[in-house]
């Protein structure tokens, strides 16, 4: 199993999805989180509350009863729900200094499904808003970033933070020439198969006991190493 179960009681599953591996598939021969659980619980049924993309790694929270899920899908719709992320990205020349403190970043998406993508427009699509701050850089003009998610579009992350000037390391689909020449020179002594994001924290009420519940896990890829967190 590839998949890590970091906490586990009667209501609810919390893991560590490892990159590279769907959270669900519409492929029946292909791994993903949801048969991996159903495998492990022996059951037809576990309630997938989010998703994270197949090549980003990190923690997410699952149920294991209808009624678990649906409060922790509850919580998620109210933002009570929190999923913080930790990046690596590559500034361009015309984008801002990369504040330290928590800055907001508003734009509006549109999906692409063909090309399987997310588009920034300036009219009509999905209201999409996150946060963000640098917690550390390197002269080479990539830095470790902090994201806190308030709405969970396609792509989000990666679409916005592209759009901004700050294109994560490893993204092939909306990377910049500058972002993947460093992820191509770091690559010489890094391995970075993909993109460098990772979901590290998720906070949440626990759907029975309404407890509150705080997890963080260290990212697994190597470039994060790099930097101090």
């Amino acid at each position: 199993m590839k998949t890590k179960i970091l906490y586990e009681d009667n209501e609810i599953l919390v893991i560590y999805k490892p990159e590279g591996l769907a959270a669900q598939s519409a492929r029946v021969t292909q791994p993903d989180v949801v048969s991996e659980m159903c495998t492990y619980l022996k059951s037809p049924y576990v309630g997938l509350v989010h998703r994270l993309d197949q090549p980003v790694e990190g923690l997410m929270v699952l149920g294991k009863t209808k009624a678990a899920a649906a409060n922790l899908s509850a919580q998620l719709t109210k933002g009570e729900l929190k999923k913080t992320y930790l990046a690596v990205v590559s500034k361009e020349d015309f984008a801002a200094d990369i504040p330290v403190v928590w800055t907001e970043l508003t734009d509006y998406l549109e999906k692409d499904a063909k090309a399987g993508k997310t588009r920034i427009v300036e009219t009509g699509g999905q209201k999409a808003t996150l946060f963000y701050r640098k917690r550390s850089e390197k002269e080479d003009g990539t830095a470790l970033i902090e994201i806190n998610l308030l709405t969970g579009r396609f792509h989000q992350i990666r679409a916005q933070m592209a759009h901004a000037g700050m294109a994560l390391l490893g993204d092939v689909k909306y990377g910049s020439r500058k972002s993947l020449e460093a992820t191509q020179l770091l690559g010489a002594e890094i391995p970075l198969k993909n993109v460098a994001l990772c979901a590290y924290k998720l906070t949440f009420l626990h759907p029975k006991t309404m407890k509150k519940m705080d997890f963080e896990s260290k990212p697994n890829k190597p470039v994060f190493d790099r930097y101090d967190f």
